[in-house]
């Protein structure tokens, strides 16, 4: 069986079916929690074994590794069937059209229970390492927090980021390359590059800084 979610960053493909057990990966990379509680995974396990219906857990399949699928919502419940001893488990396969995997995942954790403080700030970090593009209020929303407290977690990442992309403009304008074509090259406006390179006199001197500083 298939169908489509509307999601606020697009549309998603959702096939429900069983799979077994061994094919699926708790994948660190896209999981927004510290630890599993084991004492979710033990509640879960009793309800199995009493005969609650529970839900399919998400996954979509593994980027990496052939006939292998990722934890996208439900490691508790992975958990929990890998306890009560089964092989096969009902999921919903989701194909991701464009939305972050990471931030899907983080979005999908905060329903039963917040993000710690520590698990908001990495998964926001770990976010926008993957993507720079992302807005705090992109980010906010999938984490459960503000764009102010957004803006606080990576504002050293955001800092590092402009800073580089302010030294590749202005490399390629020391080398005679036009406005017009590095507004090209970085898919921006003209009027953002001619912004970014009104720091010229900042970057040379901090780098004539950094170039004193060096010893043989």
């Amino acid at each position: 069986m298939s169908n489509l979610i509307i999601a606020e960053s697009g549309i998603m493909a959702k096939t429900a079916c069983t799979v077994p057990i061994t094919q699926i990966i708790l994948d660190e990379d896209i999981y927004p929690r510290e630890v599993v509680s084991p004492k979710r995974v033990s509640m879960f396990a009793e309800n199995m074994r009493d005969g609650f219906e529970i839900d399919p857990i998400e996954v979509q399949i593994h980027p990496d590794y052939i006939e292998k699928y990722r934890i996208l919502d439900g490691a508790h419940r992975w958990h929990a069937y890998k306890e009560i001893g089964a092989t096969k488990i009902p999921v919903h396969i989701i194909t991701l059209d464009g939305l972050d995997p990471l931030l899907y995942a983080a979005k999908k954790a905060i329903g039963p229970l917040q993000l710690t403080e520590d698990e908001a700030r990495t998964t926001a970090r770990r976010a926008y390492e993957n993507n720079s593009h992302l807005t705090s209020f992109e980010i906010g929303q999938a984490i459960g927090r503000s764009r102010q407290a957004v803006d606080a977690y990576i504002a050293d990442l955001r800092a590092a980021t402009q800073m580089e992309l302010d030294l590749k403009i202005f490399r390629m304008n020391r080398l005679g390359i036009s406005q017009e074509r590095i507004a090209m090259r970085f898919d921006a406006l003209q009027r953002t590059i001619s912004n970014h390179l009104a720091k010229m006199p900042e970057l040379a001197n901090l780098l004539n800084t950094d170039l004193s500083r060096v010893k043989t």
